[in-house]
């Protein structure tokens, strides 16, 4: 089995992709041969739709379809806001997107969904997108996963964090309920969190211009911002041996990388740590960083 990754920033870190992608398949060597990229996700900045994170994404979305086209790479709109109403799903932009990703070829594009309106609504009206229920819905119980799992509308499901750590449940799965999970891998947020949902719904009021104050994070850390050493610490983080050890040889072959709004120098670490093989990280770093048209932040 292999590992299919799913990359944060499709809207965000083009610059970072468009030097990456081309090393990556010219240079495979320099790569695990057990992981693939299965998607690259993201919405721009400020979408009716969006969730998960505010504000970021402002490559155009023709240029963002063109390149994954190109690479064969799977595309995913986060559309993650879980507080949409009816009048919402008329939005002209969100619509255009649906309508351009759906037709975008060759890999087959979806969109990461929180509203069970909006997932009926994409159903109907872009039936080629497939839909990915999002980490967002804060699936913490494990029979609520189980029946998240088993919903046809799915063709996969992103649980929460928390659930990464339910190994003997998780195992116990069907294979077919298997091969639908999507594990969130290197989440920073403090493992007991009692207001992830509430910081979820705060980002949705935002996207939906509604007038709220600021979500105010409780993590003991929350000052110091996502660093990478922060979430490899974390009780429910995956690494590499545990998805080279555990969880391939258990049926499960899908990880999804946060990272968007955390600059594209912190990201391209998360790619050199998952997916590239140690004796050539220092260069595939030099190959990014000496790119004359990349400023890395």
């Amino acid at each position: 089995m292999k590992a299919y990754y799913h990359l944060p920033g499709l809207f965000e870190f083009g610059a970072l992709y468009r030097a990456f992608l081309p090393l990556y398949r010219e240079r495979r060597e320099y790569f695990y041969d057990w992981c693939e990229i299965g998607s690259i996700y993201g919405a721009p900045g400020d979408c009716l739709w969006g969730g998960g994170r505010v504000g970021f994404g402002d490559e155009r979305a023709e240029d963002v379809a063109a390149m994954t086209a190109e690479y064969a790479i799977s595309a995913r709109l986060t559309f993650s806001n879980s507080l949409l109403t009816p009048a919402h799903l008329a939005d002209r932009r969100c619509n255009a997107l649906c309508a351009l990703f759906e037709k975008n070829g060759p890999a087959e594009n979806g969109v990461i969904v929180a509203s069970d309106l909006l997932t009926e609504y994409l159903r109907r009206t872009y039936p080629g997108l497939y839909l990915v229920s999002s980490t967002t819905k804060v699936l913490t119980d494990f029979d609520q996963l189980t029946a998240e799992l088993n919903r046809g509308e799915y063709r996969y499901v992103v649980p929460d964090f928390r659930l990464n750590t339910a190994f003997d449940q998780l195992n116990a799965l069907p294979g077919r309920l298997k091969a639908k999970v999507e594990f969130l891998c290197n989440e920073c947020c403090w493992f007991d969190c009692p207001d992830r949902r509430a910081c979820y719904e705060n980002v949705s009021r935002k996207n939906l211009g509604e007038p709220c104050e600021d979500h105010v994070c409780v993590s003991p850390t929350a000052q110091r911002g996502y660093r990478f050493s922060d979430a490899m610490a974390n009780p429910g983080f995956i690494g590499i041996a545990d998805i080279r050890d555990r969880w391939l040889p258990a049926g499960f072959s899908h990880f999804k990388l946060e990272g968007r709004g955390l600059g594209s120098a912190v990201v391209l670490e998360c790619l050199l740590y998952y997916m590239t093989k140690p004796e050539y990280q220092l260069k595939v770093r030099e190959e990014i960083y000496l790119d004359s048209s990349l400023d890395l932040f």
